[in-house]
Protein backbone atom coordinates (compact mmCIF):
# COMPACT_ATOMS: atom_id res chain seq x y z
CA UNK A 1 0.00 0.00 0.00
CA UNK A 2 1.21 3.47 -0.87
CA UNK A 3 -0.12 6.55 0.89
CA UNK A 4 1.02 9.89 -0.48
CA UNK A 5 0.69 13.09 1.50
CA UNK A 6 1.02 16.70 0.36
CA UNK A 7 1.67 17.67 -3.27
CA UNK A 8 5.06 18.96 -4.38
CA UNK A 9 5.48 22.70 -4.75
CA UNK A 10 6.84 24.05 -8.05
CA UNK A 11 6.62 27.82 -7.68
CA UNK A 12 4.91 30.70 -5.92
CA UNK A 13 2.08 32.90 -7.14
CA UNK A 14 4.51 35.27 -8.88
CA UNK A 15 6.12 32.45 -10.79
CA UNK A 16 9.34 32.40 -8.80
CA UNK A 17 10.72 28.91 -8.27
CA UNK A 18 10.35 27.40 -4.83
CA UNK A 19 12.64 24.63 -3.69
CA UNK A 20 10.80 21.35 -3.51
CA UNK A 21 9.74 20.06 -0.08
CA UNK A 22 11.92 17.40 1.43
CA UNK A 23 10.60 13.89 0.78
CA UNK A 24 10.17 11.35 3.56
CA UNK A 25 9.60 7.67 2.85
CA UNK A 26 8.03 5.84 5.82
CA UNK A 27 8.41 2.06 5.61
CA UNK A 28 6.61 -0.07 8.19
CA UNK A 29 5.56 -3.65 8.78
CA UNK A 30 6.93 -6.87 10.21
CA UNK A 31 5.97 -8.06 13.68
CA UNK A 32 2.72 -6.46 14.87
CA UNK A 33 3.85 -6.47 18.51
CA UNK A 34 5.84 -3.30 17.84
CA UNK A 35 2.70 -1.56 16.48
CA UNK A 36 4.46 -0.32 13.34
CA UNK A 37 1.40 1.45 11.91
CA UNK A 38 0.43 3.29 15.08
CA UNK A 39 4.07 4.06 15.92
CA UNK A 40 4.91 5.58 12.55
CA UNK A 41 1.56 7.39 12.38
CA UNK A 42 2.49 9.17 15.59
CA UNK A 43 5.42 10.86 13.84
CA UNK A 44 3.62 11.91 10.65
CA UNK A 45 2.37 15.24 12.06
CA UNK A 46 5.93 16.14 13.08
CA UNK A 47 7.19 15.38 9.58
CA UNK A 48 4.49 17.53 8.00
CA UNK A 49 5.14 20.38 10.41
CA UNK A 50 8.77 20.39 9.29
CA UNK A 51 8.03 20.57 5.60
CA UNK A 52 8.25 16.95 4.50
CA UNK A 53 6.02 15.39 1.91
CA UNK A 54 5.37 11.82 3.00
CA UNK A 55 5.05 8.49 1.21
CA UNK A 56 4.05 5.54 3.40
CA UNK A 57 4.76 1.95 2.38
CA UNK A 58 3.77 -1.25 4.14
CA UNK A 59 6.79 -3.24 2.93
CA UNK A 60 10.40 -2.60 1.91
CA UNK A 61 9.52 -3.17 -1.76
CA UNK A 62 9.84 0.57 -2.44
CA UNK A 63 13.56 0.38 -1.68
CA UNK A 64 14.07 -1.47 -4.96
CA UNK A 65 12.18 1.17 -6.97
CA UNK A 66 14.78 3.55 -8.40
CA UNK A 67 12.13 6.14 -9.25
CA UNK A 68 10.96 6.24 -5.63
CA UNK A 69 14.42 6.29 -4.10
CA UNK A 70 16.00 8.78 -6.49
CA UNK A 71 14.90 11.88 -4.60
CA UNK A 72 14.16 10.61 -1.09
CA UNK A 73 15.66 12.83 1.61
CA UNK A 74 14.69 10.73 4.61
CA UNK A 75 13.69 7.14 5.33
CA UNK A 76 11.86 6.37 8.57
CA UNK A 77 11.67 2.61 9.06
CA UNK A 78 9.72 0.45 11.49
CA UNK A 79 9.95 -3.13 10.23
CA UNK A 80 10.74 -5.78 12.84
CA UNK A 81 12.19 -9.08 11.61
CA UNK A 82 10.59 -9.78 8.21
CA UNK A 83 12.77 -10.10 5.11
CA UNK A 84 14.12 -7.88 2.36
CA UNK A 85 15.46 -8.90 -1.04
CA UNK A 86 18.99 -8.12 -2.14
CA UNK A 87 17.60 -5.49 -4.51
CA UNK A 88 15.63 -3.82 -1.72
CA UNK A 89 18.62 -3.65 0.61
CA UNK A 90 20.85 -2.40 -2.21
CA UNK A 91 18.37 0.33 -3.01
CA UNK A 92 18.25 1.48 0.60
CA UNK A 93 22.03 1.42 0.94
CA UNK A 94 22.45 3.40 -2.26
CA UNK A 95 19.93 6.05 -1.21
CA UNK A 96 21.67 6.58 2.12
CA UNK A 97 25.08 6.65 0.44
CA UNK A 98 23.79 9.43 -1.85
CA UNK A 99 22.79 11.46 1.20
CA UNK A 100 19.35 10.34 2.40
CA UNK A 101 18.90 10.07 6.16
CA UNK A 102 17.75 6.82 7.75
CA UNK A 103 16.07 6.85 11.16
CA UNK A 104 14.38 4.16 13.23
CA UNK A 105 13.82 2.81 16.70
CA UNK A 106 13.86 -0.48 18.56
CA UNK A 107 13.31 -3.66 16.53
CA UNK A 108 11.98 -1.63 13.62
CA UNK A 109 15.54 -0.80 12.64
CA UNK A 110 17.86 -2.86 14.88
CA UNK A 111 16.09 -6.18 14.25
CA UNK A 112 15.07 -5.92 10.61
CA UNK A 113 16.05 -8.32 7.83
CA UNK A 114 18.23 -10.53 10.04
CA UNK A 115 19.46 -12.59 7.09
CA UNK A 116 21.00 -9.62 5.27
CA UNK A 117 24.63 -8.92 6.15
CA UNK A 118 24.51 -5.85 3.88
CA UNK A 119 21.64 -4.38 5.91
CA UNK A 120 23.43 -5.07 9.20
CA UNK A 121 26.53 -3.33 7.87
CA UNK A 122 24.45 -0.29 6.96
CA UNK A 123 22.80 -0.09 10.40
CA UNK A 124 25.87 -0.90 12.47
CA UNK A 125 24.10 -2.81 15.22
CA UNK A 126 21.93 -5.88 15.66
CA UNK A 127 19.52 -6.75 18.47
CA UNK A 128 20.34 -10.13 19.99
CA UNK A 129 18.29 -10.28 23.24
CA UNK A 130 16.32 -8.39 25.89
CA UNK A 131 17.14 -10.44 29.01
CA UNK A 132 14.37 -10.45 31.57
CA UNK A 133 11.77 -8.88 29.28
CA UNK A 134 10.53 -5.54 30.59
CA UNK A 135 13.07 -4.43 33.18
CA UNK A 136 14.05 -1.16 34.78
CA UNK A 137 17.20 0.21 33.18
CA UNK A 138 18.98 3.47 32.53
CA UNK A 139 19.81 5.17 29.24
CA UNK A 140 23.09 6.97 29.98
CA UNK A 141 24.49 9.57 27.62
CA UNK A 142 28.12 9.50 26.55
CA UNK A 143 30.36 12.57 26.38
CA UNK A 144 29.68 12.65 22.64
CA UNK A 145 25.96 12.36 23.27
CA UNK A 146 25.95 15.31 25.65
CA UNK A 147 27.23 17.51 22.81
CA UNK A 148 25.51 15.93 19.78
CA UNK A 149 22.52 17.71 18.18
CA UNK A 150 20.34 14.60 18.57
CA UNK A 151 20.85 14.27 22.32
CA UNK A 152 22.41 17.50 23.68
CA UNK A 153 20.79 18.77 26.88
CA UNK A 154 19.05 15.49 27.72
CA UNK A 155 19.66 13.92 31.12
CA UNK A 156 20.15 10.22 31.76
CA UNK A 157 16.76 8.60 32.25
CA UNK A 158 15.22 5.33 33.39
CA UNK A 159 12.70 3.16 31.58
CA UNK A 160 10.79 0.01 32.44
CA UNK A 161 10.63 -1.78 29.11
CA UNK A 162 12.75 -4.12 26.98
CA UNK A 163 16.44 -3.41 27.45
CA UNK A 164 18.13 -4.18 24.16
CA UNK A 165 21.40 -6.09 24.08
CA UNK A 166 22.98 -5.24 20.73
CA UNK A 167 26.13 -6.19 18.88
CA UNK A 168 27.82 -3.27 17.14
CA UNK A 169 31.04 -2.04 15.52
CA UNK A 170 33.42 0.89 15.80
CA UNK A 171 31.94 2.88 12.91
CA UNK A 172 29.08 3.86 15.20
CA UNK A 173 29.14 7.16 17.04
CA UNK A 174 27.55 6.10 20.32
CA UNK A 175 25.41 8.81 21.93
CA UNK A 176 24.00 6.73 24.80
CA UNK A 177 24.56 3.34 26.37
CA UNK A 178 22.71 0.97 28.67
CA UNK A 179 24.26 -1.52 31.09
CA UNK A 180 22.92 -5.03 31.62
CA UNK A 181 23.55 -6.23 35.16
CA UNK A 182 25.41 -9.51 35.66
CA UNK A 183 22.94 -12.38 35.75
CA UNK A 184 22.35 -15.90 34.53
CA UNK A 185 25.36 -17.09 32.53
CA UNK A 186 27.43 -13.88 32.37
CA UNK A 187 29.77 -12.97 35.18
CA UNK A 188 29.90 -9.18 34.95
CA UNK A 189 27.82 -6.26 33.75
CA UNK A 190 27.71 -5.60 30.01
CA UNK A 191 27.39 -2.12 28.54
CA UNK A 192 26.05 -1.79 24.99
CA UNK A 193 25.02 1.09 22.72
CA UNK A 194 21.46 2.33 23.20
CA UNK A 195 21.49 5.30 20.79
CA UNK A 196 23.94 5.78 17.95
CA UNK A 197 24.54 7.51 14.66
CA UNK A 198 26.49 6.23 11.70
CA UNK A 199 27.89 7.83 8.56
CA UNK A 200 27.21 5.89 5.36
CA UNK A 201 28.64 7.63 2.32
CA UNK A 202 27.01 11.05 2.28
CA UNK A 203 24.11 9.89 4.45
CA UNK A 204 23.36 9.75 8.15
CA UNK A 205 21.84 6.85 10.09
CA UNK A 206 20.19 7.30 13.51
CA UNK A 207 19.22 4.32 15.70
CA UNK A 208 17.31 4.70 19.00
CA UNK A 209 16.94 1.36 20.75
CA UNK A 210 14.02 2.20 23.11
CA UNK A 211 10.62 2.18 21.41
CA UNK A 212 8.83 -1.09 22.11
CA UNK A 213 5.36 0.46 22.18
CA UNK A 214 3.54 3.79 22.09
CA UNK A 215 4.06 4.37 25.82
CA UNK A 216 7.85 4.23 25.39
CA UNK A 217 7.71 6.35 22.25
CA UNK A 218 5.75 8.95 24.20
CA UNK A 219 8.49 9.27 26.81
CA UNK A 220 9.72 12.85 26.33
CA UNK A 221 13.38 11.93 25.92
CA UNK A 222 12.70 9.06 23.52
CA UNK A 223 10.44 11.16 21.32
CA UNK A 224 12.89 14.06 21.42
CA UNK A 225 15.76 11.85 20.25
CA UNK A 226 13.74 10.44 17.36
CA UNK A 227 12.40 13.82 16.27
CA UNK A 228 15.81 15.47 16.49
CA UNK A 229 17.27 12.46 14.70
CA UNK A 230 14.86 12.97 11.82
CA UNK A 231 15.89 16.61 11.38
CA UNK A 232 19.60 15.91 11.80
CA UNK A 233 19.63 12.92 9.44
CA UNK A 234 17.78 14.81 6.71
CA UNK A 235 19.78 18.02 7.07
CA UNK A 236 22.84 16.83 5.17
CA UNK A 237 20.70 15.92 2.17
CA UNK A 238 18.83 19.23 2.24
CA UNK A 239 22.02 21.27 2.56
CA UNK A 240 23.64 19.48 -0.36
CA UNK A 241 21.14 21.13 -2.72
CA UNK A 242 18.75 18.21 -3.09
Amino acid sequence: MTIAHDPDQHGDAAGDPVSRPRRALVVRGGWDGHVPVEATDSFLPFLREHGFTIQVEDSPAAYADEAVMADVDLVVQSVTMSTATDAEVSGLRAAVARGAGLVGWHGGIADSYRASAEYLQLIGGQFVAHPGGAVEHTIAFTDLGRAHPVTAGLADFTLVTEQYWVLSDDLDDVLATTTHAARDQWARAVTVPAVWTRAWGDGRVVVVSPGHDLAVLDHPSVRTMIERGVLWAAAEHAESGR
